[in-house]
């Protein structure tokens, strides 16, 4: 392993240490977010993420994405006052207009029975051109660019909405480490390395706001027990210096003993993991139906998923924004998806894949993209 490698590794480590300590400070006030006293002792979903198209059999373009994320299930992480607050208006439908759009139950609403919870994320995304051995971008071919961004979240949910707002503070260029975590892996596991990251997109710190709304749709219920058919609709948009989108999408699931879960199966801009109403908590309500009798410990799940993307600005493609650099790539405006997979769930474990084929990304690019998600996580 190079010492390149670890230094790269230990750095990005020392962020997130670095993160969890600074936002896991005592909450102050909120009604809607306001837990019993010990909620600062439950538990929340620690999630693995990794996006890669070697699932795919290539090496190009949209070539990983690895993202670690933790949702709280009521202990709040953000209390970087104003900043939590207007994320938990924005997540909470606390207006007469989000409210109407909010997708959420009236009696939810009227009752103040929505839930929290906090988030707290780290995403690593890379590009890099067809051919390795070439220092300088490729004509034709994408250019070589990375992003690491942190994110900060809250999520208001009943059994029948998830709103999510999200902060994201990233970097885009060698400070990314896309660089070195790629040599890491191509270390590892004896793969030829590109040769021409000196030619990535330069250095820029991006920040972007993220907002995300999805609606559950009940198929067939059977109360998670038993085979079910259920989905989610999901529509949201981005807008920051990194990325600016807005997107619309639906996802699908059937199988056995499936819970209430507003998860996603990739790596995106806001993915968490979501299971609901397992518990009532002491001192306060918990929104939703609460669950009959005992749940199976196990589940096992086919999913089918699409989205549709509009796409305003993308800094791997058309160059950070303050920084007059010229990728050689022509965006494209308008992007589709296309993905399916399995899941399966044993006690506090769950495991899933999904495998992605999406249009080109750029007008030069020779056809679509198709890469395999890998998401591991567990409730801790």
């Amino acid at each position: 392993m190079r010492p390149r490698g670890l230094i790269a590794w230990s750095r990005m480590l020392r962020l997130v240490l670095t993160g969890a300590c600074v936002l896991q400070a005592p909450a102050h006030g909120g009604e809607a977010a306001t837990a019993s006293a010990d909620a600062t002792n439950e538990r929340g979903y620690l999630t693995f993420y990794l996006d890669n198209d070697l699932f795919g059999g290539t090496d190009r373009n949209y070539t990983n994405g690895a993202r670690l994320s933790w949702i709280s299930e009521a202990a709040p992480l953000v209390d970087i006052p104003p900043l939590r607050t207007r994320l938990e208006t924005l997540a909470t439908a606390d207006s007469d207009l989000i409210a109407r759009l909010s997708g959420f139950r009236s009696t939810s609403l009227r009752d103040a029975t929505l839930e929290l919870n906090y988030g707290l994320s780290l995403t690593q995304l890379m590009f890099t051109p067809e051919d390795l051995l070439p220092t300088t971008q490729p004509v034709g071919q994408r250019r070589y660019a990375g992003w690491l961004g942190i994110g900060f979240s809250v999520h208001a949910r009943d059994d029948q909405a998830l709103n999510t707002a999200e902060l994201i503070l990233g970097t885009t260029g060698p400070n990314s480490l896309a660089h070195e975590a790629q040599d890491l892996v191509h270390d590892l596991r004896n793969f030829d390395k590109f040769q021409g990251w000196d030619d990535q997109i330069p250095n820029e710190v991006t920040l972007d706001f993220v907002f995300t709304q999805k609606r559950r749709i009940r198929i067939l219920d059977r109360r998670d027990v038993g085979f079910s058919i259920d989905g989610l609709a999901e529509a949201g948009a981005r807008l920051g210096t990194f990325r600016t989108n807005a997107q619309i999408g639906g996802f699908f699931r059937a199988g056995l003993n499936l819970p209430a879960d507003f998860s996603d199966p990739r790596v995106t801009a806001t993915s968490y993991s979501h299971q609901v109403f397992e518990r009532q908590t002491a001192g306060r309500q918990t929104a939703g139906r609460p669950t009959a009798g005992r749940r199976p410990a196990w589940s096992v799940y086919a999913l089918f998923g699409f989205q549709g993307s509009a796409i305003g600005f993308d800094a791997t493609l058309d160059g950070p924004l303050f920084s007059d650099f010229e990728t050689g790539n022509d965006r494209e405006p308008w992007v589709g998806e296309l993905f399916a997979g399995f899941g399966t769930r044993l006690g506090p474990i769950e495991f899933s894949y999904a495998h992605t084929f999406r249009s080109k990304a750029f007008a030069e690019q020779r056809g679509g993209t198709n890469f395999g998600s890998i998401a591991i996580r567990a409730r801790l």
